[in-house]
């Protein structure tokens, strides 16, 4: 099938390389213009540029992929099919329309749920048990389309953002490929999703990592996974910011004690070899593994053998 692909970050380039490892002749890699990157203030390019210039495939980034100029160009390429992976533009509807088969989208959550920019690392904060991949034919809404198919994959307790981030750039890798072959042989049903059951998954910004301590240790420890390895989450200690990278709850009742259980959250409640306690607005955390603004990640062992670590400071203040 001739396709064009459209695409930005590393969840979009499994699924160009499967597509090309698949056979399917894949004529554009669209992707987001070349930015600005660092202190170093060098010109990055996104990796899906990186993996079309591997592949030979030709590269067009335009700044607003709906202008007439790059619909024409669109257009040019009389693709069959034009596949979308985190993309990060709006397609209009004369793109949409263009091609034989349309536009189809690898969203990474099971659709209706965890609409928009995010879901990988909401279904994380959100406690949930499995999430997975929905193929979509897209229309003009966001992500409101038909569903194809969708794939389940579930979240394991140690589940972070980057781990699920993995699974589902696979997953849906395979997905698509598995649905364009249906798609060619006339043998998808869409299925139109239920907007009562539709939650939208908002855009992650650096703020959403601030520690709130009042929170029970469960949200907070599903808050660290899901922010790692980006925005990460943070607070304070001793005045310096530092990111918590790992941590644990508590078994309730253990390593318990009176006051303990009253101290105002965020007040660190034990100091041990390998961890410290933090107390939460309900339960507490064992801190693992941290970092100092500035400095690598370590160990909560590693870290207490160069800074004191001591009872009754309470992070965040």
């Amino acid at each position: 099938m001739k396709i064009i692909f459209m695409g930005t970050p590393d969840f979009a380039v499994g699924t160009l390389d499967a597509l090309v490892e698949a056979g399917h002749n894949v004529t554009l890699a669209v992707t987001q213009p070349d930015r600005v990157k660092g202190r170093g203030k060098a010109v990055s390019m996104p990796p899906v540029k990186e993996c079309a210039i591997k592949h030979g495939i030709s590269v067009f980034q335009p700044e607003k992929v709906k202008e007439a100029e790059a619909v024409e160009r669109l257009r040019a390429e009389d693709a069959d099919i034009i596949v979308v992976a985190a993309f990060g533009q709006i397609l209009s509807k004369e793109i949409l329309e263009m091609p034989k088969y349309g536009c189809i989208n690898v969203h990474a959550s099971l659709l209706p749920k965890y609409r928009g920019a995010a879901p990988i690392q909401w279904s994380i904060i959100d406690g949930e048990e499995k999430t997975g991949v929905t193929i979509m034919q897209m229309n003009e809404g966001l992500d409101t389309g038909d569903i194809l198919t969708q794939r389940e994959v579930p979240i394991l307790s140690t589940e972070t953002g980057g781990s699920l981030f993995d699974k589902l750039a696979e997953t849906g890798a395979k997905l698509c490929v598995e649905t364009i072959t249906e798609i060619e042989k006339g043998n998808i049903t869409p299925v139109q999703q239920d907007d009562s059951r539709s939650s939208y998954a908002k855009m992650l910004k650096k703020e959403l990592g601030q520690i709130d301590f009042e929170k029970s240790a469960e949200e907070t420890e599903r808050l660290i996974r899901a922010l790692n390895p980006w925005p990460s989450a943070y607070t304070t200690m001793d005045g310096n910011m530092v990111k918590i990278w790992e941590t644990q709850v508590l078994p309730e009742g253990e390593g318990t004690s009176e006051t303990q259980e009253t101290s105002k959250p965020g007040t660190i409640t034990s100091v041990s070899k390998d961890f410290f306690t933090v107390a939460c607005g309900k339960g507490q955390l064992k801190v693992l593994s941290l970092q100092k603004n500035g400095k690598k990640r370590m160990s909560a062992h590693d870290f207490m053998l160069g800074h004191t670590v001591t009872v009754g400071t309470v992070l965040g203040e």
